[in-house]
């Protein structure tokens, strides 16, 4: 092309219109039917047949609309029909210029008097009207690719996009202030979980790829700015499956004067509202066709009392950690044996037995203290702290709390996580002596939320974690 003169990369085309609102303007518009108006439209060619005199290819923009584009001996002369049929392929961005008009068949079409290349793609593309499919290992490594051949795809992308300006909206109406919080940070902390390290050459220090933006967006509390949320991504160096991403993007949020109540309200009318947003219901309806429903208020469990239903013996608080591992034995539950405390017994023993068959919404309550050292001690039952869990499908989806304010038992909280670092737990929290002296300025009672932005997409599209994100990691090949 080069050599003969045509530029397959120019600069610009006139386009006027996209197909969206070329096929708006013109529904109407019957079988056989043609109109004097003159369009400019340019579209990627997702379907071709050159053949003839008449040559057909569909368009495909980026608003996800489609239309035909034809291409007759009589109005672009045989020089411009020959040219199309040997320098058009599947895959190029194509501008035509032209008539709307209604085919026989009732198809929507641009009768070209003109046309360009707008962008000469040199891989081809696979014929969506042979029926070929790329691999789901395809769809995540060349997602581009993926956006092109599917309209599912590029659902999903809309679909997110909705879901977070739902949720946005959904917080200012509620006068919460959006926040930004640090991603490099000096200490690792707001969960249990292994980090990334990297190093910054100006200070000579090693840093941390946040993996919650928790303490931070607790130090804005104690600073006066008291309803406050941040969507951003986080990142833990873990395991990576069908509900785990080790990048991830993560909504928190926290109210002063509220506790895990306000936020388990708070959280239902957020995953609702979105639904509605951007499914039109709370019935969601899964790829397979099975349905469930998201409405109305979701019930509650007690982790201890669900637990000690499902093995037909009682757990409590003071179950020792011997007991605990004889039923994980009897039952074949593998646990790790650097983190056999009580605390990581009973939630093992409970997402083995319990948590897995959750389908339906479900908040579960009143959690063990050690896993749980950011949060408050539960205000009548001991040896547990007022945090939940909210199940969806047999997975987590958002967790929430009654703050932990008080700096004295927050440094304690903190000291024993060093213990367990100590013995080689490479999950638990470090002691971060700044959050501390904030804390001690005073931090109002207060209730915190964390609910997984990808989570929520699985959620109301039944996918799994790849693919409700754009662009997830994947090994190199």
């Amino acid at each position: 092309m080069l050599a003969e003169g045509v530029a397959p990369y120019p600069v610009g085309v006139p386009r006027t219109h996209t197909i969206a609102q070329v096929r708006a303007a013109h529904a109407d518009l019957e079988a056989g039917q043609e109109t004097d108006e003159v369009v400019g439209v340019a579209g990627r060619v997702v379907f071709l047949r050159n053949t003839g005199k008449l040559c057909f290819a569909t368009l495909q923009d980026g608003e996800g609309g489609r239309l035909q584009a034809m291409l007759s001996l009589a109005e672009v002369g045989e020089e411009r029909l020959t040219a199309f049929k040997s320098d058009v392929d599947l895959g190029d961005h194509l501008f035509v210029h032209g008539r709307v008009i209604r085919s026989r068949r009732g198809e929507l079409s641009v009768m070209a008097d003109a046309w360009t290349l707008a962008a000469k793609a040199i891989r081809p593309l696979p014929n969506l009207y042979e029926g070929t499919e790329l691999s789901e290992e395809a769809r995540v490594r060349q997602r581009y690719v993926d956006l092109i051949v599917r309209q599912p795809a590029r659902d999903t992308v809309r679909l997110r996009a909705g879901v977070v300006r739902s949720l946005r909206e959904n917080f200012h109406r509620r006068s919460f202030l959006e926040v930004e919080t640090p991603m490099l940070q000096t200490q690792p902390g707001g969960a249990t979980a292994r980090p990334f390290v990297t190093h910054m050459n100006a200070f000579d220090i090693d840093l941390y790829l946040r993996i919650a933006p928790e303490l931070f967006l607790k130090r804005a509390v104690v600073g006066g700015i008291e309803k406050v949320f941040e969507i951003n991504r986080n990142f833990r160096n873990e395991g990576a499956d069908s509900t785990h991403s080790p990048e991830f993007a993560m909504l928190e949020a926290y109210e002063a004067y509220g506790d895990y109540d306000t936020m388990a309200a708070l959280t239902q009318d957020l995953v609702q509202t979105a639904a509605q947003d951007v499914l039109g219901t709370t019935v969601v309806t899964l790829p397979d066709g099975e349905e469930y429903d998201l409405g109305g208020t979701w019930p509650q469990l007690s982790m201890y009392d669900s637990l000690s239903s499902a093995l037909g013996e009682e757990v409590t608080p003071g179950t020792s950690v011997e007991a605990l591992t004889r039923t994980a034995g009897r039952l074949e539950v593998e646990v790790d044996p650097r983190r056999l405390s009580h605390g990581k017994l009973v939630e093992r023993l409970w997402e083995h037995t319990v948590g897995d068959a959750l389908h339906a919404p479900t908040f579960v309550r009143d959690f063990p203290v050690e896993t749980s050292p950011l949060t408050r001690d539960h205000r009548s039952i001991p040896g547990v702290v007022e945090k939940w869990d909210l199940y969806v499908r047999g997975f987590e989806l958002a967790t929430a709390y009654s703050e932990l304010v008080d700096p004295v038992v927050q440094r304690q909280r903190f000291e024993a996580q060093a213990l367990l670092a100590a013995a080689g737990d490479d999950e638990a929290m470090r002691l971060d002596e700044d959050f501390l002296t904030a804390v001690e300025y005073a931090l109002p009672p207060a209730g915190g939320m964390g609910m997984g932005i990808d989570r929520l997409l699985m959620a109301l599209t039944g996918l799994g974690i790849r693919e409700t994100i754009l662009f997830p990691l994947v090994k190199p090949s």
